[in-house]
């Protein structure tokens, strides 16, 4: 278990710093080239790895269903959608909101069984769970506590008015 913790921390450091890095390429190439980029130096990358790790057992996968071969196309959405909501959101709240629907999604296939996975009974224990980081979140992006502080983008505008006056 400490082994899947630790590559679940690592999975989290690494989607958080990709999506920062794909925001900054964002900036000079646009969604699209950047989706264009990450995805085809990501196959690239991944063919070579699995070309040596698995040699020609790579892609011999019987059994499985034909249309689990396209869920690399869900790249295109993940890359293009997290671009699109970092630059508009901000990172943190950006990531924020990804994780939280991501948990949410984990949930509801969990407990439906959707796709063969083991059915894991739904409890109020999870739901709280989830109602927590979504408060968390409205805690973190609203300042609730603290009204005079301005979000990060409200500033950055203020920035840019004053350096355009």
């Amino acid at each position: 278990m400490v082994i899947g913790v630790l590559l679940a921390i690592l999975a989290g450091v690494l989607v958080s710093m990709q999506n920062i890095f794909n925001s900054k390429v964002s900036e000079k190439a646009g969604p699209w080239e950047t989706t264009v980029l990450v995805l085809g130096l990501g196959a690239l990358a991944s063919f070579t790895f699995g070309l040596m790790s698995e040699g020609r057992n790579l892609f011999h996968l019987p059994n499985m269903e034909l249309w689990f071969w396209f869920s690399g196309l869900f790249g295109i959405g993940v890359v293009t959608s997290l671009v699109l909501s970092i630059r508009l959101l901000g990172p943190t709240f950006a990531i924020a909101i990804v994780l939280t629907s991501e948990l949410g999604i984990a949930l509801l296939f969990d407990s439906l069984g959707w796709l063969g996975l083991a059915k894991v009974p739904f409890t109020l224990n999870q739901l709280i769970g989830v109602l927590i980081i979504i408060s968390g979140i409205y805690v973190f992006k609203f300042n609730v506590f603290n009204r005079d502080v301005q979000p990060a983008k409200e500033k950055l505008d203020v920035v840019k008015l004053k350096q355009n006056a």
